[in-house]
């Protein structure tokens, strides 16, 4: 054999080898995670459908302006127990989670237009932190246009630790824009960012946390004190005469008819990882 086929066979073999590992790697690796990821947005989307389902339902149990506060957002929404931590309100949770900008948009008119609370309170933008501004305005002048008897409430990103941390920097950056977005839309704008901060340790208090972006019950607890006192003023405030009784509202229905959700976000997150 000459040196010259037994450099291409050398060749050959080479490739070979390199293909049969790339895959190896594809199937061991690759295919099971892109498999693991599709399943997540495939739970995701489904728990956000069976939440908007929901949310159609219960707003038939409520006359216009009956609801006190109307919270909009993602799973830090999601998984405040209003109830608990406002009793004194009468409250709905319109969070989503894993929702972002785009997907609250999509949603407003379930989550806030039929409804026609007296104040909605807005946290969003944590899970599209670099996109978020792409629409965020769009959302405010759609709630203020829509709903001009309704005042509306900004909240701040909130600040994080661990694997979050990272994003600190960028969620001080988009709470200057939010909070030019409030004062230009005469918008209420509550900054969460501060209260929630260790200055020493540069991020989320420790006790405030589960995971560095997700909140313990004293996290709740100082979100709640800090809200509290812009909801009892702007309620206060509240005109009696503006609130409307629904022509086309039906009658209301019991609690049992109202779909149940299947899941809850963090059953969803814990069937994605196994």
């Amino acid at each position: 054999m000459t040196k010259k086929r037994k450099l291409i066979l050398a060749i050959c073999i080479t490739l070979s080898v390199a293909i049969l590992a790339t895959s190896l790697y594809l199937f061991l690796h690759v295919l099971p995670e892109y498999k693991k990821q599709r399943e997540w947005q495939l739970a995701v989307q489904q728990y956000y459908q069976n939440k908007v389902a929901t949310y159609e339902q219960e707003n038939k149990l409520y006359e216009d302006y009956e609801v006190d506060v109307a919270f909009l957002g993602d799973s830090l929404t999601d998984g405040y127990d209003l109830a608990q931590y406002y009793p004194q309100f009468k409250t709905v949770n319109r969070g989503i989670g894993g929702d972002t900008t785009f997907g609250l948009e999509q949603r407003l008119q379930v989550s806030a237009y039929d409804l026609k609370p007296k104040v909605v309170v807005m946290l969003i933008g944590a899970n599209n932190f670099k996109t978020m501004f792409e629409n965020y305005e769009n959302i405010v002048k759609g709630l203020k246009t829509n709903l001009p008897d309704t005042k509306l409430v900004l909240l701040s990103l909130t600040s994080m630790s661990m694997n979050w941390g990272r994003n600190n920097e960028l969620a001080c950056f988009n709470n200057v824009k939010i909070k030019i977005i409030a004062e230009k839309y005469g918008c209420e704008y509550v900054d969460l960012f501060t209260p929630l901060f260790d200055f020493e340790a540069n991020e989320l208090r420790a006790e405030y946390t589960v995971d560095g972006g997700h909140f313990t019950a004293q996290g709740y607890e100082v979100l709640t004190q800090t809200i509290t006192p812009v909801l009892e003023t702007l309620l206060s405030k509240y005109p009696p005469q503006t609130k409307k009784s629904r022509s086309k509202q039906q009658k209301k229905q019991p609690l049992w008819k109202i779909p149940q959700r299947l899941f809850s976000f963090n059953q969803i997150c814990l069937r994605a990882i196994q």
